[in-house]
């Protein structure tokens, strides 16, 4: 099977990554159901890298039907340890505008009813979520989109909202109460299974507007949303490669050992079905069933 250190999951206004070259389309269907699509992977500035259309050929998935844990699985088990998505915010800062990125350090969950865990059944799990983005993997993207010439801001608050449907005014009021910066849908439970996977995982997220607090800009729709998005779609594009070519090849951070002190159920009262349905993940800290 073909393998990728890195993987891009594109949003809303990036479906496809121009660029690739000797690409492979990877079908996969994993214990959590199939992904959003096939996996594409391919060369891209002299690496492998895969891509992931978040909402599927066509975005026919609201955020809240993204099949987020089969995404997450079906790239840990393609050798991905990086994890770049892409993805629509609105802004909750006069500061932040329309067409300028953000690399967030922080989430606010207000997501319902989404499956956020591998290890909902069979194994006990908890692993540490206190800076939900990989610190390394951000810091270079916000790097990489500076020298660039995008307006990246370095850090800020993402609120993760259920959706499908835009926030209240009075959400939206509350929201920036908090010190929030950016408000999006797809943050979470993304962040939460790639730390299980033990994958890093950073946010370029592209502001397409003030979401509905501002008095002095229109209130958000979706057209308003694309049309922002098909602009700010080539400055991302380039910004996934200059990122691929200058990230160091080795991991200097702690999320590729995010299981080695969170795992509460002892090996041997352990579940052996769900140790041979999670072995991908599993496999450094517990012994697998052979089939």
């Amino acid at each position: 099977m073909p393998e990728a250190a890195v993987a891009l999951i594109g949003g809303s206004g990036l479906y496809e990554m121009e660029g690739l070259s000797n690409v492979e389309q990877v079908s996969t269907v994993t214990p959590f159901g199939a992904p959003s699509g096939d996996v594409v992977i391919g060369t891209l500035s002299g690496a492998r890298v895969a891509f992931l259309p978040r909402h599927g050929k066509g975005h026919r998935l609201p955020p809240g039907a993204v099949p987020a844990r089969a995404n997450i699985y079906a790239l840990k088990t393609l050798g991905v340890e990086r994890i770049v998505s892409i993805s629509a915010v609105g802004s909750l800062r006069e500061g932040i505008r329309p067409l300028d990125m953000v690399v967030p350090d922080q989430i606010i969950d207000r997501t319902k009813g989404r499956a956020d865990t591998f290890f909902d059944e069979g194994i006990a799990v908890h692993v540490g979520l206190a800076d939900p983005f990989c610190p390394d993997l951000s810091a270079s993207l916000l790097r990489t989109a500076r020298r660039q010439g995008v307006n990246a801001h370095d850090g800020g608050t993402y609120v993760a909202i259920e959706g499908p449907q835009f926030s209240t005014r009075a959400e939206s009021e509350l929201y920036r109460s908090w010190g929030a910066s950016i408000i999006g849908m797809t943050a979470m439970p993304e962040a939460r299974l790639a730390r299980e996977a033990e994958m890093c995982y950073a946010t370029l997220a592209l502001v397409a507007d003030y979401d509905c607090w501002h008095e002095a800009e229109d209130d958000v729709t979706v057209d308003m949303v694309v049309a922002n998005l098909q602009k700010g779609a080539a400055a991302a594009q380039n910004v996934a490669r200059g990122l691929v070519q200058t990230m160091p090849p080795i991991r200097g951070c702690q999320c590729g050992t995010a299981l080695s002190n969170a795992i509460v159920t002892s090996p041997d009262a352990a579940d052996d079905a769900v140790k041979a349905r999670l072995s991908p993940l599993l496999g450094g800290y517990m012994e697998i069933p052979k089939e």
